[in-house]
């Protein structure tokens, strides 16, 4: 499915490490999605040396709280259904229900029209990309506190856009307003405009409360300049020295995996504690 576009325009930056066959899926992703996200994960100990080159400045970033809402046994994110929201600072906040992976080929084009619903490819290095379904929403930030705090019920959060494509792609018998609030995590967030780069940037620095961090850096543009905005993207982080080689973490996937371990340790802790109390 090559273009003129993609032969003329190098391609390692995007691709690199992909077989042909996984290059080919990634061109036909990225012709079929209505924008591209390129990132990356730098590793911990890089952190505050990332920040300093770039110019990033911890005092301009806005706070986030951000819940994931899910089973106890996390089947929504088996599903590869995420449904998350976040409170901003002014009382805002916003919603998201987001499926992956998805074939945007095969997205109604109703759908695709709408403005709240996006379709995008998240492109990291060690050739790991994938495309997402997303319908955005907004809400009050004292609202998401009232559904995480069980005084509201969740589906109230969502507009009914959100709602159907909810109980469209949920695993079969999950009610959205059986799902347990996960979180908060605290995320810092930041745009920025650097003086060698000619895309704005931005960057997330997701903090939990055992003292684990990841600080992605990340910039967007259209389809049809993926592939010459990654060339760029790369020279940039590399004159940076940021390394591209390092293993990537996402944030999602981080988060899910620690919700996961607390859940494990409450039960733990609850069998030990009703194993005691058997012995008394």
């Amino acid at each position: 499915m090559a273009t003129t576009t993609t032969r003329s325009t190098p391609t390692p930056a995007v691709a690199q490490g992909l077989s042909a066959e996984d290059t080919k899926k990634l061109l036909y992703l990225v012709k079929n999605s209505k924008s591209i996200e390129i990132k990356l994960s730098v590793p911990m100990a890089q952190h505050q040396e990332a920040a300093l080159s770039i110019g990033l400045d911890a005092v301009e970033s806005q706070p986030r709280h951000v819940y994931f809402f899910d089973t106890a046994d996390q089947a929504l994110n088996r599903a590869g259904l995420i449904v998350r929201a976040r409170r901003r600072p002014g009382g805002r906040a916003d919603t998201v229900v987001k499926l992956r992976p998805v074939d945007p080929a095969m997205i109604d084009a109703e759908l695709k029209r709408s403005d709240a619903f996006k379709v995008e490819v998240d492109a990291m290095p060690g050739g790991f990309f994938v495309c997402s379904a997303s319908y955005q929403g907004v809400a009050t930030g004292q609202e998401v506190l009232d559904v995480a705090q069980g005084r509201m019920a969740l589906r109230k959060l969502f507009s009914k856009e959100q709602l159907a494509f909810f109980d469209a792609h949920a695993p079969a018998g999950v009610d959205m307003n059986s799902l347990l609030a996960q979180g908060p995590i605290l995320l810092l967030k930041l745009k920025h405009q650097p003086k060698s780069f000619e895309r704005g940037i931005t960057a997330e620095v997701w903090l939990w409360q055992d003292g684990k961090h990841i600080l992605e850096i990340s910039t967007k543009c259209e389809p049809t300049e993926a592939f010459q905005v990654g060339v760029e993207f790369r020279a940039f982080l590399e004159e940076h020295g940021i390394d591209l080689g390092a293993k990537q973490e996402t944030k999602t996937k981080t988060a899910m995996e620690k919700f996961k371990a607390e859940h494990e340790k409450r039960q733990r802790a609850a069998k030990d504690g009703a194993f005691r109390k058997g012995q008394e």
